[in-house]
């Protein structure tokens, strides 16, 4: 019996496959619950985890902190290192980083295409997603950030091959320096492309402002799990909770 036939792109899915030609999904194996998230909001915009333009990266889950403020820190920070380190072993000249808790804007279909035409139109080296800023001009719905302006998530971000090729020696460099180094040590994975961003001026980032996505609610891999999220019953429960108020 043959396959189920994929879906086809709506605008969206068809402008953001052809903006950043890969779509790389950061997915802890065990976190089916994520998958089936993701899965949902790629199918908004014709697309899906089968896509063969789509890849699903096993996320890193470490068995110590090792100097980073948590297990999960330190598995998000791994596992975005990997993420550029397979970009550029595959020979990939851009591609989309997507954490499995991102959820696209319910203005998405509309807005992404304007600002994927701005991305093909001219230079960049990393777009975020999403930002809130309302201090600086943003047209086509993306602001250029100043090199000194920190983002925080990571849920959303175009890379480019050029870009990943300083960043992985930049990430490996803060691994091996000790915790709270002048010059950077492990930190959140947001946090150390923040400086990363500093270190090197002459980027061109942009970020989506007003975001085009934000994260679902969901238990989280970075934060200690709370109390009803460590008991099987009560975990399901709150899934189920959560997955209302994202309007899952």
């Amino acid at each position: 019996m043959p396959p189920p036939a994929l879906p086809q792109p709506t605008a969206a899915g068809a402008a953001l496959l052809e903006t950043f030609g890969r779509v790389i999904v950061i997915n802890l194996p065990e976190r089916a619950d994520r998958r089936a998230g993701l899965e949902r909001e790629l199918r908004r915009i014709g697309l899906t985890l089968d896509h063969p333009q789509v890849t699903l990266f096993p996320a890193i889950r470490p068995d110590s902190a090792g100097g980073f403020p948590g297990i999960g820190v330190r598995g998000a920070y791994l596992s975005h290192l990997g993420v550029l380190e397979a970009l550029l072993e595959k020979g990939w000249e851009r591609a989309l980083i997507l954490e499995d808790d991102v959820a696209f804007c319910s203005d998405f279909e509309t807005r992404f295409p304007p600002a994927a035409a701005r991305l093909r139109a001219g230079p960049w080296d990393m777009a975020y997603g999403h930002a809130t800023f309302t201090d600086l001009p943003a047209p086509q719905g993306l602001a250029e950030l100043p090199a000194d302006r920190p983002l925080d998530l990571l849920h959303f971000v175009g890379m480019r091959a050029q870009t990943a090729r300083l960043a992985v020696p930049f990430l490996r460099a803060m691994l091996a320096r000790p915790t709270g180094s002048p010059e950077g040590g492990p930190m959140h994975v947001d946090g150390a492309y923040n400086w990363f961003r500093a270190a090197h001026p002459g980027l061109r980032v942009l970020a989506a402002c007003p975001p085009l996505a934000v994260q679902r609610p969901s238990r989280s891999d970075i934060a200690s799990a709370r109390w009803y999220d460590r008991l099987p019953g009560l975990r399901a429960l709150a899934t189920r909770l959560r997955q209302t108020r994202a309007g899952g």
